[in-house]
């Protein structure tokens, strides 16, 4: 184990094999969504359980400068983020934690939320030791499809004399109010992010004629005729949130639309409608690049092979009555088993299937955190040998030395004879001595 490593700290968890440690990942991100600069952090937590690893990052943001939406976009945009995880020593290759967070309506800078967590995971078929260090991240806005009403007094600018008006409810004009103007020449622009665009306003008797120009092009030939109706005649009443002109699909991106009064008579503004088309890619002018702040450290993992908790039976007690040598006999001393085990100098504690590190980096620049728990003895398995005690005169092998033949028979056959002769003296002996009376 390097140096670096067994100065970590060391972390146990109950689970075998599962870290309960994490590092923090500092991000600088720059352009697109990101502006000047959004800095934002990942906290990197490693699990291997199972037979799978996995890796978490739990992202937040670090500063008051936020992600910012690019235009106005309906409900369910979406904020992707995805990290690089470097994976080396038992297993090698990467990791690419996921993670997404689907957004509310969106104005143009309103603040984007971050996904709560990024995870990924790979199967685990080999043991060792495997390090975790986390690289790259990528931040992506994908638009949703559908359309946004812009009111006439939102992200609007002005040219020449324009007045704001709340109109009554009988008009029914989008949020009961237009901008009205009689000016000659007078402008509305709007800046939006989209594929396609219309302007709402009012059909109403002595309207003036508008000009409309996309991306500062004049688009309109004829003109826009509010003061006539759908089939070209004289409006004789008033019309409310029409829509007076609609463009063609354009390419996804920024554009502008932008309207003239003609002639010096009344016009309105009462709102504009953004449309967002399907987008099955998100954009690459929305991605923005983030950079590693210094070097956050790595956290390693070590796993140990499946262990199987396992009693040693009894070896049989019973031996030979009629051992020739009449010796003691002598059972093998059972191992006991370990527990877990902790190494002072290394702060090293074996957790059953695997113990995890924290490394820092050489720099002293990480930070880490790491919540011990208890953990139980480590399992041993035993075997017993083959033989449970080795014969006298035996080589060890575990297997006893083969008995020779004996004569049985024979060895019967004397002991009967040598008990039947002494029976038949005692029975002379007594004879004689009742003679001698």
């Amino acid at each position: 184990m390097s140096v670096a490593a067994s100065a970590a700290f060391v972390a146990t968890s109950s689970i075998p094999g599962q870290a309960a440690a994490s590092l923090v990942a500092n991000y600088r991100c720059t352009g697109g969504i990101a502006g000047a600069g959004v800095d934002i952090e990942a906290r990197m937590t490693p699990q291997v359980e199972a037979g799978t690893m996995n890796v978490r990052w739990d992202m937040s943001y670090k500063s008051l400068q936020k992600f910012g939406s690019p235009g106005f976009f309906p409900e369910g945009s979406s904020l992707d983020l995805e990290g690089v995880v470097d994976i080396s020593g038992a297993w090698i290759g990467q990791l690419k934690p996921r993670g997404g967070k689907e957004q509310g309506e969106l104005l143009p800078g309103n603040y984007l939320e971050l996904p709560e967590g990024l995870s990924d995971s790979a199967s685990l078929t080999r043991t060792g030791t495997i390090r975790f260090k986390p690289t790259t991240l990528t931040v992506r806005f994908t638009p949703a499809e559908g359309e946004v009403m812009v009111n006439n007094n939102t992200k609007v600018t002005y040219t020449g004399p324009w007045s704001h008006e709340y109109t009554a409810p009988r008009y029914s004009d989008f949020l009961n109010d237009v901008q009205k103007t009689s000016g000659l020449d007078a402008t509305a622009k709007l800046e939006f992010i989209g594929t396609k665009v219309a302007y709402i306003g009012r059909r109403a008797p002595d309207l003036g004629p508008i000009r409309v120009l996309i991306d500062g092009r004049t688009v309109t030939d004829p003109l826009v005729e509010p003061g006539l109706d759908r089939n070209g005649n004289e409006m004789t009443g008033t019309e409310s949130k029409e829509i007076l002109w609609e463009s063609p699909q354009l390419d996804y991106g920024k554009h502008t639309i932008e309207i003239v009064n003609t002639e010096a008579k009344d016009a309105y503004v009462d709102a504009f409608q953004v449309i967002t088309g399907d987008i099955p890619e998100p954009p690459a002018h929305n991605q923005a690049t983030c950079t590693l702040q210094g070097d956050p450290g790595a956290i390693d993992v070590t796993v140990s092979g499946p262990t199987d908790t396992h009693s040693p039976s009894n070896s049989p007690s019973n031996s030979p009555s009629n051992s020739p040598s009449n010796s003691p006999t002598t059972n093998p001393t059972n191992p006991t088993p370990t527990g877990t085990h902790t190494t002072p100098n290394n702060r090293t504690t074996d957790i059953g299937l695997g113990r995890v590190i924290v490394v820092p980096s050489a720099t002293g620049t990480s930070s880490a955190t790491a919540t011990p728990k208890a953990t139980g003895p480590t399992a041993t398995k035993y075997y017993r040998a083959q033989v449970a005690n080795t014969p006298k005169g035996g080589v060890d092998s575990g297997e006893a030395p083969d008995r020779e033949d004996r004569p049985y028979g024979l060895m019967a056959a004397l002991v009967i004879g040598g008990a039947g002769g002494g029976l038949l003296l005692r029975r002379r002996r007594a004879a004689h001595a009742g003679g001698a009376h």
